[in-house]
């Protein structure tokens, strides 16, 4: 058996002289091939390391990633059913957000429009990296790898894009992409626009946002402007189909609702008689911030003017816009945050003989109801006129004669005369002060173009307020849906009616007022687009607008909200009611499905008008 050290001897010059002819060769034959030999490729020793190869595919790298098949492809009439899945790329990961807009092609030209509606690491090997050597080694390096995991995309399918005599239109998802088709962003605004329905014109609403950062574009401006559809090409106006404002306190419903309705004066809409005059805004008030809209906003720089008027956006204070002051005994109004015009005006008891629930409250039940309206009331017209006041139906009403004969003859039982007498006490700082009634001012309250403001702020009790706004309010509906009206001017201007804090008037009360207030306001909303009357509502706790209104909303804007039940009665998409309560100030998801897709938006960061009291 031979002696192990004899292998500590054996050095490489014997070896080399061994097999000197072979090994010549062998080099010879290498270099001629151009490949490199053992010394070239590892080094003159066998210490040396090796070099590290470059496997990234030469080329410029283009998208986002590319589509997987790992787990299928799957186009569906059913929403929940798709399943289409991108691998996104080490280099690209940071950059992609959940709502992201993609483009998938197809080899003909097509294009999928889709939206990334969820994201997540998955494993490239089957390993366990749960475990405390692999804790510990992160916990010292510097930087994460990502290369041992697959960055995944889930991606909504949104719409196809094709082109169709050099337009480009869309149409609902009905192919399946191929395997491996490179993902792309959209930057392209037209195709964005197209592929969320937004319409190119309109009334401007804020700028198109995905998770708090505006999209940009490749064009100039880079930011997608948002338009609500105001032309009769594809229906009515939307306008004419109701808004509806929904935010808590302190997130922009004042600034935001400021932009929008300075957009909409001085637009035109065609009437039933071919006429096209001018948008009238009538805005009830209760916190007295509307009227600045009168005013320039100091706080606006000339080039946030600039910018503006290059995307079509309305800017300064409109000087047609007149402060309507009710007159209540005992509150003065004091303005001097505005430089608006202001005029006064007194609710004539004549408007309860159209409306009798004006004087019902909340209290009155249906047999005092029906008392009121099919017994005194008429023949307190019959007896003292129709331009009677408040203070003389009281004094009707405490003629002791008068409950005695009412009971005798059947038509009031004692009790329900004293129960209305009791109930409509109370009003006498409402009507008939000493000021013009409203009825005579009609030609100023509605103008073509102007913008008239009804502050209710100075009006400490919340009933005078309340029957107030509901006075107004019901004027213009009752004349706006007549065959007959009283007041032409009404009925032939398009006119929007705008109310600040509508939960507090259009909620579902279960009594006399509240059912005739809802019933009114429904029919409004249902006959506006023909009678060229726009409901635009602005409200805190949407969970109190009652269901018949809220029904004929055509597009919500939902701004920050922090309370679920608020959220859920928006009805908005669930993957954009998730984001509402980390809404910064300004920003909303406006839903209107007879415009867009759902999407989510950021207004203007400066208010178009004056706003504020500083």
């Amino acid at each position: 058996m031979s002696d192990l050290g004899d292998f500590t001897d054996f050095d490489g010059e014997d070896d080399e002289s061994d097999g000197s002819a072979d090994g010549t060769a062998a080099a010879d034959s290498d270099a001629a091939d151009g490949v490199a030999t053992t010394t070239d490729a590892v080094g003159d020793t066998a210490d040396d390391d090796f070099e590290t190869m470059d496997v990234t595919p030469a080329g410029t790298d283009t998208g986002l990633g590319v589509l997987s098949a790992a787990d299928g492809l799957r186009i569906s009439e059913d929403d929940e059913e798709c399943n289409l899945q991108a691998y996104v790329t080490v280099q690209n990961r940071s950059r992609v957000r959940l709502g992201k807009y993609l483009l998938i092609p197809y080899p003909d030209g097509e294009r999928l429009f889709c939206r990334i509606s969820a994201l997540e690491y998955a494993q490239e090997f089957r390993a366990d990296d749960a475990t405390e050597i692999h804790a510990r080694r992160a916990m010292r390096e510097a930087e994460i790898d990502e290369q041992d995991f697959k960055f995944m995309a889930a991606l909504d399918p949104i719409a196809v894009l094709y082109s169709d005599d050099g337009e480009l239109k869309r149409r609902m998802t009905d192919r399946v992409p191929k395997p491996e088709t490179v993902v792309r962003e959209a930057t392209d605004k037209s195709e964005i626009k197209t592929g969320l329905k937004i319409p190119e014109d309109g009334v401007f609403l804020g700028h198109l946002s995905v998770g708090g950062e505006k999209v940009k574009t490749s064009a100039s401006p880079p930011t997608i402007d948002y338009r609500l559809k105001d032309d009769y090409e594809s229906g009515d106006p939307l306008v004419f189909r109701h808004t509806l404002v929904a935010g808590g306190t302190g997130s922009g419903k004042t600034h935001s609702s400021k932009n929008v309705l300075r957009q909409y004066l001085g637009r035109t809409y065609e009437m039933g008689d071919g006429r096209t005059p001018e948008l009238a805004v009538v805005q009830f008030d209760p916190q007295d911030e509307y009227a600045q809209m009168h005013d320039d906003n100091p706080k606006m720089t000339d080039d946030f003017a600039r910018r503006c008027e290059r995307e079509g956006v309305k800017t300064g204070g409109h000087d047609d816009t007149i402060a309507f002051v009710p007159k209540v005994a005992g509150a003065e109004y004091n303005a001097s945050h505005h430089r608006a015009e202001q005029v006064e005006f007194t609710i004539p008891f004549s408007l309860v003989h159209s409306n009798p629930w004006l004087i019902a409250g909340s209290s009155l039940n249906d047999n005092q109801y029906t008392a009121l309206t099919n017994t005194l009331l008429p023949r307190f017209k019959r007896e003292y006129g129709r331009s009677a006041t408040y203070d003389q139906f009281t004094t009707f009403l405490s003629d002791p004669a008068l409950k005695e004969e009412l009971d005798e003859t059947g038509d009031i039982h004692e009790a329900t005369f004293d129960a209305v007498k009791r109930r409509v006490q109370g009003f006498g700082s409402v009507f008939d002060q000493d000021a013009r009634p409203i009825t005579d001012q009609i030609s100023q309250l509605v103008r073509d173009g102007g913008l008239t403001v009804i502050p209710t702020y100075h009006i400490t009790d919340s009933r005078t307020a309340s029957t107030i706004v509901l006075a107004v309010s019901s004027l213009l509906i009752d004349q706006k849906l007549s065959n007959d009206p009283t007041y032409d001017r009404i009925k032939e201007t398009p006119l929007v009616l705008g109310m600040d804090e509508a939960h507090n008037f259009l909620t579902d009360a279960d009594s006399v007022q509240g059912r005739q207030v809802i019933g009114k306001f429904t029919e409004a909303a249902k006959q506006g687009r023909k009678e060229r009357l726009g409901l635009y509502l602005i409200t805190q706790d949407p969970q109190d607008i009652a269901d018949p209104v809220f029904k004929q909303i055509n597009t919500t804007m939902v701004l920050n909200l922090g309370d679920e039940d608020a959220i859920k009665a928006v009805n908005i998409p669930t993957n954009l009611e998730s984001k509402v309560p980390y809404m910064e100030k300004g920003q909303r998801v406006v839903y209107s499905p007879d415009n867009s897709e759902p999407v989510e938006l950021i207004g203007l960061s400066t208010c178009v008008t004056r706003h504020g009291r500083e």
